[in-house]
């Protein structure tokens, strides 16, 4: 059987493209099944991983009552005589008579006994020094668990840490966390059209995607090295076998990009065949980006890894990374797959037929509106480099102006939070 026909045959033989949001939710839960193994973070390391369990809080917040301002805490009525200083981070003596104070700080314990603080700016020295003034109605005091009592849960399992919930363990006592381990990503990029320094031509064009793809997949919470980026790898179905083989040797993710079809240079299927991998999706009926794919493999001692086959036109590769690999990762990280906001249409999209379309818009969150960038071809970055996500027109339908539509939000950096 010639090349061309044997090429015709598997395409015909292929199975429908499954649809969009099918397939984010099928990756999602095979992700989510093999999520990673717990290991603990110092705080100052743990920014960008997942909690593995509910935070909670060791001691109450505050520990103990804490004065909310610089004053005097009083005891009984007016005038006082001064009878210490209290400062932050000491234990003080407590008010044992009526008529005595103490100058208290902000954030310093509050004395026992005490039945007021007295805002400086409200208060007088009487000539031999003793202390006047009328406490405000409300307390000037944080009491003991106003914030959470000792054991509480404040965050669940699978929340990102970012540098608040840091903050937060912080002040719960906390000196480490229990997260998911990060993702290993790599990176093989196949192609022998392609360059990777200078301006294209003579039939040869710059690899785009080899030095985006990894700065994409680190806004997802992945650890790429640079030796995890491998490429161009030849066209040729041993050295792809060789170089998906080496790369799964350490990744948990790689990713792929280019030879998701069928042509005679197209050698990620069969090599996937090779080395035993199940399709968890072969093919997704969004456009664009339509020949993406994600595989998984298990070892025998049940290691499980995974392979995303992004096309190779930089666009559609990056739909296969919002489609497939970030809610892959979502589920590896333990994390909830995260619902799409909304926006209002300030322009009109085409729909795609019976696919979905994915539509690259540039987003005015105080307005709440998506508006449609230009340049937007598969083979296109100049739009991609001006939009803040894609707007979901759905099957069957167009994104008419004024229509609400779902938008799939492009990566933030680690700790960053979405609109």
């Amino acid at each position: 059987m010639s090349t061309e026909t044997a090429a015709t045959a598997a395409q015909v033989a292929a199975p429908p493209p499954a649809g969009w949001e099918e397939a984010r939710s099928r990756v999602y839960a095979v992700g989510l099944a093999a999520a990673l193994p717990a290991v603990n973070r110092a705080l100052a390391d743990a920014d960008g991983h997942t909690l593995a369990e509910p935070l909670t809080t060791r001691t109450d917040l505050p520990a103990f009552p804490t004065s909310s301002v610089d004053g005097w805490a009083v005891r009984g009525t007016g005038p006082w005589d001064v009878v210490g200083r209290v400062l932050a981070g000491h234990t003080p003596a407590g008010l044992t008579a009526d008529g005595t104070t103490v100058e208290i700080a902000t954030g310093a314990m509050v004395p026992a006994g005490t039945t007021a603080i007295l805002r400086i700016e409200d208060s007088g020295r009487t000539p031999d020094g003793r202390v006047t003034g009328t406490p405000r109605p409300n307390p000037e005091w944080r009491e003991p668990g106003e914030e959470a009592v000792a054991g509480e849960e404040l965050l669940p399992a699978g929340t990102p840490v970012d540098p608040a919930l840091i903050g937060l363990a912080a002040s719960c006592g906390h000196d480490q966390l229990r997260v998911r381990r990060q993702p290993r990503a790599a990176l093989l990029v196949f192609g022998d059209e392609l360059l990777t320094a200078g301006p294209p031509g003579s039939g040869r064009v710059r690899d785009a995607l080899g030095p985006a793809v990894p700065s994409w997949l680190r806004r997802y919470g992945c650890q790429v090295r640079p030796s995890d980026v491998v490429g161009p790898v030849a066209d040729t179905l041993p050295a792809h076998v060789a170089a998906l083989r080496g790369a799964l040797a350490v990744a948990d993710l790689v990713c792929t990009t280019g030879g998701t079809m069928h042509g005679p240079v197209d050698h990620l299927h069969p090599t996937l065949e090779a080395l035993g991998a199940d399709h968890v999706v072969n093919t997704v009926a969004v456009r664009p980006g339509f020949p993406m794919l994600l595989a998984r493999l298990v070892d025998d001692d049940g290691r499980v890894r995974f392979v995303a086959g992004l096309p190779g036109n930089p666009q559609s590769a990056i739909v296969a990374l919002v489609s497939l690999v970030a809610p892959l990762l979502a589920g590896l990280q333990g994390r909830v797959l995260p619902a799409l906001p909304y926006a209002t249409l300030a322009g009109p999209v085409p729909g795609r037929g019976d696919y979905t379309h994915l539509a690259l818009v540039r987003l005015d969150r105080a307005a709440g509106t998506a508006h449609p960038v230009r340049h937007v071809g598969s083979a296109m970055l100049r739009g991609l480099a001006g939009a803040d996500g894609f707007a979901v027109i759905r099957p069957g339908t167009s994104g008419e102006v004024g229509a609400r539509v779902p938008v799939v939000p492009l990566p933030l950096l680690p700790g960053e939070r979405t609109w």
